[in-house]
Order: structure tokens, then sequence, then C-alpha cells
């Protein structure tokens, strides 16, 4: 158990969660009865094609979908054993940012473009570490700095249109890192930049949640990633989480088909020039109008009857830490 762990409590318990969004052309099922619990300074990687439902429900757990009517969310959210779901707008808000922060995929659309960095990173430290001007400068050159941005004083004055992409994320990651949270969630924090800056990003995350005892959770859609960058994968499938264990014993073991497919699709490195990359046949089914039984029966070479008629349960696979939903598991 990590450093500060309070005995015997998660740091972040989500129970039956569903999050649905109410269409022209019916309910859309985007998070469909997930469950899972985050240890204390442990990173969770959740992978899963576009459209699993990865995003959706890592907004759901901080609350930042559209109230628009237009989407139904229940279930239950526990960080620190406090229910999130219960909390006023002005309570949750002090949560986003202090207890649980948020990279998101393209940091121009998370920084303000007409705001200096210094000011941008300063509103954080005053309003959730309560520090004064002189104090929350100091540490805004501090966090610069810690996210690897050269001559951090300088930076305070510049706008994010200064800065290439890979150090716009440096910067998001520092606003993230300012309010000290316990928990920092990654969505595809590296879909937008370059392939070679890419890596860069996932060390300094990574760096960050280790030196800090933070708890990460890493969105992504490639397991190579996971592979590298987390303590523990879920791996997502049509609004559900279909497979969870320890990264590394569920990249070499996967239960699921679903995630043996994801693995065996992943491009090899070794591989021949022009080699012919393996693809999972088919499509997601329409979560307007999801299958009655197993969500990857269509697509999956080891289905058999009862996988079309009826959805499997979620079972454990020895001490209990590597759990599957799986009518005929490898």
């Amino acid at each position: 158990m990590p450093v500060g762990s309070p005995q015997g409590r998660s740091l972040l318990e989500v129970i039956d969660l569903y999050t649905h969004f109410y269409t022209p052309m019916g309910i859309a099922r985007a998070v469909d009865g997930v469950s899972f619990k985050l240890e204390y300074g442990i990173s969770l990687g959740i992978v899963g094609e576009s459209g699993s439902g990865k995003s959706v429900l890592s907004r759901t757990i901080i609350d930042i979908l559209a109230k628009n009517g237009s989407v139904k969310s229940k279930g239950k959210i526990y960080f620190e054993g406090r229910d999130l779901r219960s909390l006023t707008d002005k309570e949750m808000q002090e949560v986003r940012g202090r207890d649980i922060a948020m990279v998101f995929q393209n940091p121009m659309s998370s920084l303000n473009p007409v705001k200096k960095l210094g000011k941008q990173i300063t509103e954080v430290l005053r309003k959730k570490n309560g520090m004064g001007v002189r104090d929350s400068k100091i540490r805004a050159i501090e966090l610069i700095n810690s996210v690897g941005i050269p001559d951090p004083e300088r930076q305070l004055g510049r706008y994010p249109m200064h800065l290439s992409g890979g150090m716009r994320q440096r910067i998001a990651i520092a606003i993230a890192l300012a309010g000290d949270p316990k928990l920092i969630i990654a969505d595809e924090p590296t879909t937008a930049l370059d392939v070679t800056i890419q890596s860069q990003i996932l060390d300094l995350l990574r760096e960050q949640q280790l030196k800090r005892n933070m708890a990460l959770i890493l969105i992504t859609h490639n397991l190579g990633v996971v592979s590298s960058y987390t303590d523990q994968t879920a791996v997502m499938y049509a609004g559900q989480i279909v497979e969870k264990g320890p990264t590394k014993e569920l990249i070499k073991k996967p239960v699921m088909p679903y995630t043996e497919a994801l693995i065996k699709s992943a491009p090899n490195l070794d591989a021949l020039p022009h080699s012919k990359l393996n693809i999972i046949p088919g499509m997601p089914p329409n979560v307007l109008n999801p299958p009655e039984g197993c969500s990857f029966y269509q697509r999956c070479s080891y289905a058999e009857d009862q996988c079309k008629s009826e959805m499997p349960l979620i079972k454990a696979k020895g001490c209990g830490e590597h759990t599957y939903r799986c009518w005929y598991p490898l």
C-alpha cells in the first residue's frame, strides 16, 4: 500500500455507473454499468477503441458532462469515501483541480489563448491553495521548471500560441499539478502531438505521478502505452469494462477475446516492411441498439450460441484481482 494511504479505503470507487445520452434516434448507452476501484498512488490505464466510452466515463467521474437535459447518469462515485454524486455544483468545483485534476487531449482547448501562462497557473494556486500573489508566482516558476520547460520565469509572460504543442501540454500538466491533486485523469494526452514528443509527455506524467505519490488514470486506445506506463489496465468495450487486472498479467495472458484481439492488432515494430496488419473484423455494436448477449459476440472468433443470447457476468481469475466478462475465456 502506497505511503499515505488510509487503511482499508480506496481513493476512488465507481459502482454500477451508467451514463446515457437521449438523442432523437434513441438512448445511447455510452457508459453501461461500470464498476472499479483505484487505490492511492496507483496508475490505471483505460483502453479501448474509439467510442467505447472511455472519455465519457472520465467526464462523468468529475461531473463535466453538459447538463442540457439530454444526459442521464446513475450509480455511485466515491472519492476518499465521499460520495461525489451527492455534492453541490460548488462543492464539486472545489474537488476539481484540488483533489482530481484533468489533462485533456488538445492543450489548446484547455488553455485560455488570450491569457498569459503565468496568470493561468497562479489563478489555480491562489484559488485552490490559497496562496498570495508573490508565493503563487514563485510556485508557478517551480511548476513550469518541474515539467521540463526551460527559462520558466520568462514563460510566465507568454501566451499559449508562443509554444509548441508539446510545450503547451507540459503547461497543461503544470496547471493540473498546481492544486496538488491526489488523482490526475489524462484523456488521450498525446493524441494531438508529434510522435517524437508523445513518449516525453507520457514519461513526464509517470515521473510526476510517482514523485508525488498520486493516482493516475491514463485513457488511451494504445495497449503499448498502458503496458509501459500503468500498474493496472481496464479494457472497455461498448460502454462496459470487459477485462481488468494487473497490466503485465493482462498483456501477457489476456482472458477476454477482445483484449487478445486488441493486442494482436497492435503494430509489430519487428515485422518486415509492408507486412499486413492484423485487424478486428466487423464494427463495434451500435450503442443505440446494443445486442442482448455479449457485446463482442459478432466479432468474436470464439463465440457460441450462449454468447448471442445472454450477457456474460463479471468473473474473477485466480485471487480475484484479474476480472473479466466472458462466457468462454481464453
